[in-house]
């Protein structure tokens, strides 16, 4: 049985910022105009990208009576950009960032999708806090400890390279193209360059989050986490991803609580270009389960 009905209501995606620990987040979101009892989402973006690339998942979800949130993460989009005295730019600064955001926007339980470098925060926090997910979902994320940062990003990491390339306001969409493998929109592309045309704190938030990634050891506690994970779980990958290896994802296919769904064309970023195919997946397995 099918639960996704298309959208025909025009829902309208805000843009919204809020102070949590004397920083600001901006999200984007979607409320539903008929409550119908459902969770929130909460949307979390990957390396370098911001919540606009869940813009066009964001209204069906939306016109499915789900609340939608898609923050732009620190340091990214259109949250600040403090210096790295301020915000420390590791896995564990993100997480403790994430935990005050949800708490800040009242969030008891709700649903989680994740996608990418940076969807590896959403994906230690889900494993440390169990009781608040109810469904998880991932997007070509990172989950083998053998996966490595793609040339395209671990190149910031070279000593007055990374420097000059970080101030280059074209070297995010490059990346995005890049791991799409189709042309973004100019419109978005404007939008997505923006940040980096309007301070060079955006360029160096970059850099420093890409040198402190830690992304081993991360991963291996992801990886040993989700051996213990009993949350129903969707993961919905790219097989053309360029820079991630499927293998782990077969493995915790296998598992009970994992349903998987393959994207064959899409790359490393699935939402970009593939929302249509996503949307009626994703709310089709937030609403089994009720049933």
């Amino acid at each position: 049985m099918k639960f996704f009905r298309e959208n025909q209501q025009n829902v309208k995606v805000t843009e919204n910022n809020i102070e949590v620990n004397g920083l600001n987040w901006f999200y984007r979101e979607v409320v539903p105009q008929n409550e119908v009892g459902e969770k929130a989402v909460l949307l979390l973006h990957g390396l370098p990208s911001q919540s606009l690339s869940w813009c066009d998942l964001m209204p069906e979800l939306g016109g499915n009576g789900f609340r939608a949130i898609a923050p732009d993460w620190m340091g990214f989009g259109f949250s600040a950009k403090p210096e790295k005295g301020e915000f420390a730019y590791t896995p564990k600064a993100y997480l403790q960032g994430l935990e005050a955001l949800i708490e800040a926007l009242e969030l008891e339980q709700f649903h989680l999708i994740v996608q990418g470098f940076l969807g590896s925060v959403g994906l230690q926090y889900a494993l440390q806090n169990p009781d608040r997910i109810d469904r998880l979902v991932i997007l070509n994320t990172p989950l083998s400890p053998k996966d490595k940062l793609p040339w395209k990003l671990s190149q910031v990491k070279i000593p007055f390279v990374g420097d000059m390339l970080t101030q280059d306001p074209l070297l995010a969409e490059r990346i995005l193209e890049g791991g799409t493998g189709y042309e973004i929109a100019e419109g978005n592309l404007a939008i997505y360059r923006k940040p980096y045309l309007k301070s060079s704190a955006a360029g160096r938030a970059f850099m420093t989050v890409v040198k402190r990634l830690q992304l081993p050891k991360t991963i291996t506690d992801i990886q040993t986490g989700l051996q213990q994970w009993e949350k129903p779980t969707q993961i919905i990958w790219g097989m053309a991803d360029p820079w991630l290896d499927y293998t782990p994802v077969r493995t915790l296919a296998e598992a009970s609580n994992v349903e998987l769904v393959e994207l064959e064309e899409a790359k490393h970023y699935p939402q970009e270009h593939w929302s249509k195919e996503i949307a009626p997946s994703v709310i089709n397995f937030f609403r089994r389960q009720a049933v």
